[in-house]
């Protein structure tokens, strides 16, 4: 059975069949994809430039080098390994925060829902 079986037909201006494809496209979503996060009350955010992901990565690679120092020490026991692991766990948080802030649709402010 298919996942959304209801099937919806909307009709716009030439204008607003364009707004809505521009605005997919900002947020790297389908038309209808769109849609569905605007009814239930989230907004979507425009796709980051490249240099975001630049960083996330450059974040992505010091938390796996942390993630392996942890280990190591562990293993060897000659540094701190709660606090290093603390430490990743503080990077791993950032990481976290920067892709909610610039990635993950928000709760919208709309009145009417």
């Amino acid at each position: 059975m298919r996942k959304r079986p209801v099937d919806k037909h909307i009709w716009f201006s030439k204008d607003e069949a364009q707004d809505l494809q521009e605005k997919a496209q900002k947020a790297c979503l389908s038309e209808a994809g769109l849609i569905r996060l605007l009814v239930k009350g989230y907004e979507p955010k425009e796709k980051p430039d490249d240099r975001f992901y630049d960083v996330m990565r450059e974040l992505s690679a010091i938390g796996n080098n942390l993630n392996q120092l942890t280990a190591k020490a562990n293993a060897l026991g000659f540094v701190d390994a709660p606090l290093l692991r603390k430490e990743a766990e503080k990077w791993n948080k950032f990481q976290c925060e920067i892709e909610r802030r610039f990635l993950r649709p928000e709760k919208s402010d709309m009145k009417w829902q």
